[in-house]
């Protein structure tokens, strides 16, 4: 009887205790930080948002921890391995306690130089101990020494705490313990996922402002870290994959397939940065790129697709269609980073989703935010989506429209409002934005045409039957762009505003051959009141598009991008294309250099009749400049060097 009187503490009472104890740390943590920003947070009205979004991260780092720690307690707590189970969930719970503690004291040095959470330069200074060790003794030491005897400390009393926790545990009978542990995994599912919705929760779901450091605080250090050391791999994986070359002969080669004379390069530091003259003279116009999801030329009926885009084919008759362009890759944020940085691809994830590149990385935006632009994204989705609104926030997109400002939506699908509302919505900011008197640079990101193909009824005839088919999609998607235009030639602001209707990809971009080069062919249509009506059948890239949109919009100016600038009579006579780990260089004679993994590169000839590669030696000049452009990319993220200045 005085046992059971003893033993009153439920057998997850360890976990529950060091789960609330964390808890406590990082929210004590988080308001020491945000009082100390309180000025930037107050600027951005992030006091609400801060904290129930913070909440949300800490219980996802949480469960993630203690969720297993939990589960195999249940499993093996009060059994035959009862004494080396409790030893080894105390050294669980104070070695996850300990790095929680030492991440949250280590944050505010790290802010203090790098105005960010502790992120992958974290890591990435620890393969530099003695540099590090020598720059926390010169600029930090009285928060080293801080940091350090608290972790010394923290690990003894955690230690104890842990002892404390495991002792007078009641007995659980085993006809609850399968329930309990249901509950456990269900319970920490769901707090890890911390969503209900398409994709776990991450960073960017929870981003809400312009604010790089704001957004950091929103995460936990730890959680921030070990986020960061996720993407380690692809972003390592990238480099030298398909072969060595140094990086001077890598910039040679860049440099002499590039039209632009010696003396535009204008740093030693920054190896790509250019001084660019604009070919138009006039008042700065402003830019808006309609992104069109999955849109290839497939269903681009004057590009020889299906009879889809009876909107597009008029539209092309009116404007400046490019006939032979290429997608740089199959993901959204593959042509986001091409249309809005004009960055080459890499076989690493799209640099939208990097964390080198959430801030301080050249766009289009921030260049012209800059000159003195109104910059924004208007998207039908939800802006979190594959972390568009952490960097768009962080480069330079003073102003992001998402699912959640749409007031009665006409038609509400699974991946946001229809593409009609979209643009009725940004109609309707661009006649704000005119009234202001000042340029604006916009990019629209259209969804209706996605699996699972949902549009609105009774708007088009439909191309067959059921109703949601791809093809039936995209002529709805085609049928919404020429509405949209419809309403901005009514507009105010038409006379003064250049539009780029291009894809981000194609649509399911599949094949036998190692890269299906007929999936990379989407349309590309510039259209204004000053644009010369012209097909254009050079061959040509996604990454050559902002640099003609800036020449054509009066913005002369300094950008590492190294897309051609169209308006000038030069050929790019080239395509990059990324499918998966294997990169291709195609040239407008249809040669083509297909480089994969730890394999040597090997010469093709597309076969643009039958669709098919067909191996073929190319000049080993083309096989080193195709290496180059796989290179660049990685070695200018990696090491900080896709800017337009110098800080």
């Amino acid at each position: 009887m005085q046992n059971a009187t003893k033993n009153n503490r439920t057998l997850l009472f360890p976990v529950l205790f060091f789960a609330a104890l964390n808890l406590a740390i990082f929210t004590l943590s988080r308001i020491g930080l945000s009082l100390w920003q309180s000025e930037r947070v107050s600027a951005v009205d992030g006091w609400l948002p801060l904290f129930l979004q913070g909440l949300r991260i800490d219980i996802v780092a949480l469960s993630y921890l203690f969720g297993s720690a939990a589960l195999l307690t249940i499993l093996f707590a009060q059994t035959a391995l009862d004494k080396i189970w409790m030893n080894i969930l105390r050294i669980w719970l104070t070695l996850s306690s300990v790095f929680i503690l030492f991440m949250e004291m280590a944050t505010p040095a790290f802010i203090e130089t790098y105005d960010f959470r502790p992120n992958r330069l974290f890591i990435e200074y620890l393969i530099y101990p003695k540099e590090v060790f020598t720059m926390l003794i010169q600029g930090h030491l009285s928060a080293m020494l801080i940091s350090l005897g608290v972790t010394a400390a923290s690990l003894i009393l955690y230690w104890k705490l842990s002892g404390w926790a495991v002792k007078n545990l009641r007995t659980m009978s085993w006809k609850r313990r399968p329930l309990v542990m249901f509950l456990i995994i269900l319970i920490s599912f769901i707090g890890a996922r911390s969503s209900f919705q398409h994709r776990g929760i991450n960073p960017a779901m929870v981003a809400f402002s312009s604010d790089a450091l704001v957004n950091s605080l929103v995460l936990n250090s730890g959680y921030s870290v070990i986020y960061a050391a996720q993407q380690f791999k692809d972003e390592e994986n990238s480099s030298e994959m398909y072969g060595k070359m140094t990086v001077d002969e890598m910039l040679q080669i860049i440099r002499e397939n590039n039209y632009r004379p010696a003396e535009s390069y204008i740093s030693d530091k920054l190896p790509t940065l250019t001084a660019n003259e604009a070919t138009y003279k006039g008042k700065p116009k402003n830019i808006v790129i309609v992104l069109e999801e999955s849109l290839g030329a497939q269903f681009i009926g004057t590009l020889g697709g299906k009879p889809l885009s009876p909107e597009f084919d008029r539209l092309a008759q009116e404007g400046w269609l490019f006939e032979n362009l290429y997608a740089t890759g199959t993901r959204s944020v593959r042509g986001i980073e091409a249309v809005t940085a004009g960055f080459t691809p890499t076989p690493a994830r799209a640099v939208v989703k990097l964390n080198n590149s959430q801030s301080g990385f050249f766009t289009i935006a921030d260049l012209l935010a800059r000159k003195g632009y109104q910059t924004s994204f208007i998207y039908g989705g939800e802006k979190h989506f594959d972390n568009m609104a952490s960097f768009f926030y962080g480069n330079g997109f003073q102003t992001i429209i998402d699912q959640n400002d749409y007031k009665n939506p006409q038609f509400t699908a699974t991946w946001g409002v229809s593409d009609e509302d979209l643009f009725i919505k940004a109609n309707e900011v661009f006649n704000e934005l005119h009234k202001t008197g000042k340029p604006f640079f916009s990019l629209i990101f259209s969804s209706s045409n996605h699996d699972p193909f949902e549009f609105p009824d009774g708007k088009i005839e439909l191309y067959e039957q059921p109703k949601a088919t791809r093809n039936n999609s995209a002529k709805y998607a085609d049928y919404a762009i020429g509405q949209f235009f419809k309403l901005a030639k009514a507009s105010d602001y038409w006379q003064d505003t250049i539009f780029l209707v291009i894809a981000d990809h194609d649509s399911r971009v599949a094949g036998a051959s190692l890269v299906p080069i007929k999936n990379f062919h989407i349309p590309a249509l510039l259209i204004g009141k000053d644009i010369t009506p012209r097909r254009d059948t050079r061959l040509v890239s996604q990454i050559d598009m902002p640099t003609t949109l800036l020449s054509l919009a009066g913005i002369s100016a300094n950008y590492p991008m190294i897309g051609y600038d169209l308006t000038r009579p030069i050929n790019p006579d080239r395509a990059l294309m990324q499918f998966d780990q294997v990169q291709a260089l195609m040239k407008g004679n249809h040669e083509v250099v297909i480089q994969a993994p730890k394999t040597e590169a090997k010469g093709y000839y597309y076969d643009k009749t039958k669709e098919e590669l067909v191996e073929k030696e190319v000049s080993p000049e083309m096989k080193k400049q195709a290496l180059a452009y796989a290179l660049l990319g990685s070695y200018l993220y990696k090491n900080r060097l896709y800017k337009s200045e110098i800080k």
